[in-house]
């Protein structure tokens, strides 16, 4: 099921559910693998990693991918699915801790190209995908994770600015402790495993 929401003259946001995801893959592909190469994750990507990553987006029926179009292109991506629809990477943190991992709707990630940043779509990406859950229905939290970088990494850009005063805007907080191991390629360093921790928030019930 697709359905256009917040349109502008710039751009628009749709919202593309279940198995309508299937013909924007490639666009998530080539959007991770050109964003993620950046500060904080320097992520050396590949189209066969993230093949076997979107696998399970591809199979949930109950996924969500937020577009940000302008024109026919996609500039920016977001993405959801219920938690225990992804690999067991990282459901397998929060049952070890005592969480319901059935009633968490997990948040991907939110690509977008430099160019369409600072014009709301964060927040757009974020609405989308807190009523996507709602409207399932049988979730109580939502989450994601973020990796985790020594502030004083050379590799640090100079003024760069974290998401952490975004992310506690929208109500969501760090859970220290709470945390995930993913490897993937760097740039000059071949594979180094990473830890990312997860950030959550209580889903209110729909209105």
């Amino acid at each position: 099921m697709t359905s256009p929401d917040h349109a502008s003259a710039a751009h628009r946001i749709t919202v593309v559910r279940g198995a309508d995801i299937a013909p924007h893959l490639d666009d998530l592909a080539r959007l991770r693998i050109a964003v993620f190469a950046h500060w904080p994750y320097l992520y050396e990507g590949s189209l066969d990693y993230e093949r076997q990553y979107l696998a399970a987006y591809a199979r949930s029926p109950r996924s969500v991918f937020v577009l940000a179009q302008a024109g026919d292109a996609v500039v920016g991506v977001s993405t959801g699915l219920p938690l225990l629809d992804d690999t067991e990477a990282f459901s397998k943190p929060l049952a070890e801790q005592g969480l319901d991992a059935t009633r968490v709707f997990y948040f991907g990630e939110s690509v977008l190209l430099p160019a369409w940043r600072g014009r709301g779509i964060g927040h757009a990406f974020f609405d989308a995908r807190e009523a996507h859950a709602r409207a399932l229905g049988g979730f109580d939290t939502t989450a994601f994770c973020a990796v985790d970088r020594d502030r004083g990494d050379p590799r640090r850009p100079a003024g760069h600015r974290d998401n952490d005063a975004f992310w506690h805007k929208r109500g969501y907080r760090r859970r220290d402790g709470l945390t995930v191991t993913l490897p993937w390629r760097e740039p000059a360093r071949g594979e180094v495993t990473h830890t990312l921790t997860f950030w959550t928030r209580p889903l209110e019930p729909q209105a």
